[in-house]
């Protein structure tokens, strides 16, 4: 198993730190690290700029958002950062949310699976630089009864096939991914539920392309915080916002995701109770609703030898890549985590 970093947001606050935390990723022979986008800073800048002052690392997108880019525009863009990194990049799609894909893009957001599909083909298609036709419910190219033409792209990219992962959470969306995708980027993975919640899914759909498991890249995010295994619960309540934000507010009453996932795992009553408080705008009650064992089986907390079994067990679940979000107020806090991090790996004997 090997593990990636995640910047998460720019603009989250630690904007300083981050080059700094992605070249000590680098430097302790991380896999890859990753950049997010919702409706602040982009992720390709930002994977850029790492790009630049890194060495090893692959850089990766997680996620660029479907309706933020037309499928030749995103296709151009891995394109280029995989050119300018020197064969680094791995190219993260997801559709984002009914808020933001019709809120903030202005695209309706409606038959994602369909869209995503098609988007992907597309994206291949022109990576793959032969000239660029295609005829879907969503997408025709070239435009029919006008002056477009089928175009190839210009610029060659370093590798012939670029990594391509899909944020997948519910269980069409996941075998759809395990179709199409060369990898799966997850969000609150348990290591306990992870078979009927995720792998179970993803294999199905490599059925169903004629192809197993092997060599396709299971790649759950999981935020890391250190310290002594006594201190788990107080380490634990550091997360809770966070959960409370994702299974409590990220979308609607009626469509989050992260939400039934959460009831997926068999934690019905606590997600309908979160989320009743989140929207309601009492937060702290939403917080304090979280079960302490949601948080400690989403997360890595404690030791380096407790977070070695724990990574023990993610391995075995069947995650290829864990990429970890070391938590840290400083820069120091921030390293410190990223070094126990891998010294867990190596200490799990999975390095």
């Amino acid at each position: 198993m090997q593990l990636g970093i995640n910047l998460g947001y720019w603009g989250a606050g630690m904007d300083g730190d981050n080059l700094a935390v992605a070249q000590e990723a680098d430097r302790l022979g991380y896999a890859v690290c990753w950049a997010a986008e919702a409706y602040g800073s982009d992720a390709a800048t930002v994977l850029s700029w790492v790009a630049a002052q890194t060495e090893r690392i692959d850089v990766g997108s997680a996620i660029f958002q479907i309706p933020a880019r037309q499928p030749a525009m995103t296709a151009m863009t891995a394109a280029t950062l995989d050119s300018l990194s020197g064969g680094r990049f791995r190219l993260g799609l997801g559709v984002s949310g009914p808020q933001v894909s019709e809120g903030w893009y202005g695209v309706k957001f409606d038959k994602p699976l369909a869209r995503t599909r098609e988007y992907v083909e597309i994206v291949r298609r022109a990576m793959s630089r032969e000239r660029l036709t295609y005829e879907g419910e969503h997408w025709t190219l070239p435009l029919p009864g006008g002056p477009g033409k089928p175009i190839k792209l210009t610029v060659h990219p370093q590798r012939e096939h670029i990594p391509l992962y899909i944020a997948a959470i519910g269980p069409k969306n996941l075998e759809q991914t395990g179709e199409i995708a060369d990898g799966a980027l997850l969000i609150f993975p348990s290591a306990e539920h992870l078979e009927e919640t995720t792998i179970t899914h993803l294999r199905a759909g490599r059925e169903k392309a004629g192809l197993t498991l092997d060599g396709f890249d299971v790649c759950p995010t999981l935020p890391l915080a250190v310290g002594d295994d006594k201190d788990v619960p107080r380490l634990a309540d550091t997360f809770r916002p966070y959960t409370a934000l994702y299974v409590g507010g990220m979308g609607s009453a009626k469509q989050n995701f992260y939400n039934r996932l959460a009831q997926r795992m068999g934690y019905e009553k606590e997600a309908a109770e979160i989320q009743q408080k989140y929207l309601s705008g009492d937060k702290q009650g939403a917080a304090a609703a979280i079960p302490h064992d949601l948080v400690d089986k989403t997360t890595l907390l404690g030791s380096v030898g407790r977070i070695a079994d724990r990574m023990k067990a993610y391995a075995a679940a069947g995650v290829t890549t864990l990429s970890l979000a070391p938590a840290g107020f400083t820069l120091d806090e921030r390293i410190a985590s990223l070094r126990a991090g891998s010294e867990a790996l190596e200490r799990a004997g999975l390095a």
